[in-house]
């Protein structure tokens, strides 16, 4: 049968990520690609306790429907951390999310019509390209360095594209790892007062940090109002809990509350009170200390080993934190080309084409070293290593 789908199914794509993935699942692969969490950090006896600690308190609400905004001790939690960050935040300001992927969802289902732009930089988070894709948005995508988005750049693409959202990942950047200047989130900020438009700060790695000084958010700087802030508790306790939240002005969480019913009521109660029991009886701090330590050591070793074996000519990101660094190889590289190659080699990437919504950086490529123990690191960048120098020879 012939289905006759609306417009906007043709402009949907499946992830690239995950179509590698597919292929890297056999053990022989070490896997630089995946933006996976470590498995045996999850702490996963203090959840299951958690799990239990609800449903053994007899009360049946726990697998009943809930509100849309999400369990009122959580939101209250959440907002908690937000004040912490130096955002002025109540329980009515924020939204419990299926993860931050979600929260990107509604915020376009609420903004973009056909044709509208969104502004991002170059490269940019590829979940995000394509949840703006699939409702029809077009791009302007803005430069970025070391310290963050070319702040000139930016407010001249705003004059000139009047774009109906801004999207930026100031801490970490997924695919670059690169970390906004302190300089630069104020310079944000204050554009933003210039224009009535709204930009969303995702920051699902921010707790991950592993050296130099936290930095606040943009949106501990918003006067307006204009910056809808996303996080997450995949990062910091596990991604298959699938539990974000949204922190913006009540308003905009009303309307992102008519948005979520539409889609699916509300997040899951079980897992929301489970999580809250999880946050108010164990030793988060602790945990959060223990993952930023073991990634800031998997880190270090992938640069490590980089500086010692790969060619002259190719470059890399040092990010103070997150998950990923960023390689730059020569410009007559293709690394969607080269990919199937280094599947021969058995290691992985992510081309960084993608994260381009015109698909440029053909000789760009993302490398996760949260996922890979530092033995696989040392193997996985030495398989690399013989890949690029056959190629450069």
């Amino acid at each position: 049968m012939s289905y006759n789908y609306a417009e906007r199914v043709s402009q949907m794509e499946s992830s690239v990520i995950r179509e590698i993935l597919k292929v890297t699942e056999r053990p022989e692969v070490i896997s630089f690609a995946g933006g996976l969490p470590a498995p045996e950090m999850f702490p996963l006896k203090e959840i299951r306790e958690a799990f239990c600690h609800v449903l053994e308190s007899g009360d049946p609400s726990v697998l009943q429907y809930s509100t849309t905004e999400g369990y009122p001790p959580l939101r209250e939690y959440i907002a908690a951390r937000m004040r912490e960050k130096g955002v002025e935040a109540g329980p009515d300001n924020i939204l419990v999310t299926n993860g931050s992927q979600q929260a990107l969802d509604l915020l376009a289902k609420l903004f973009i019509n056909p044709g509208d732009v969104v502004l991002v930089e170059k490269p940019s988070y590829l979940g995000a390209i394509q949840t703006f894709r699939s409702y029809q948005a077009g791009f302007v995508a803005v430069p970025a360095d070391n310290q963050g988005i070319d702040v000139e750049a930016m407010e001249l693409a705003i004059k000139r594209q009047h774009p109906k959202l801004i999207y930026l990942t100031p801490t970490f950047k997924n695919p670059t790892g690169v970390t906004m200047s302190l300089e630069r989130r104020r310079a944000v900020a204050d554009l933003l007062g210039k224009f009535e438009t709204p930009l969303i700060e995702d920051d699902p790695y921010g707790e991950l940090r592993y050296c130099g000084e936290t930095l606040p958010p943009v949106k501990s700087f918003d006067i307006a109002g204009q910056v809808i802030y996303l996080s997450t508790f995949s990062k910091t306790i596990a991604p298959g809990l699938r539990l974000g939240w949204i922190a913006a002005s009540r308003e905009l969480i009303r309307k992102l509350v008519l948005a979520k019913q539409g889609t699916d009521l509300h997040t899951g109660t079980l897992v929301q009170r489970a999580v809250q029991s999880y946050l108010e009886n164990s030793d988060v701090s602790g945990h959060v200390l223990a993952i930023r330590k073991e990634y800031g050591r998997r880190r270090d070793i992938m640069l490590e080993e980089m500086q010692k074996n790969f060619p002259d000519g190719i470059f890399w990101t040092k990010p103070d934190g997150g998950m990923f660094l960023w390689v730059t190889m020569p410009d007559h590289f293709d690394t969607i080309q080269l990919l199937e190659r280094a599947i021969e080699e058995k290691v992985a990437y992510v081309p960084g084409a993608p994260f381009y919504p015109d698909r440029e950086g053909l000789n760009t490529m993302r490398l996760n070293f949260s996922n890979s123990t530092p033995d696989q690191i040392k193997n996985g960048i030495r398989r690399l290593t013989r890949l690029f120098t056959s190629c450069m020879n």
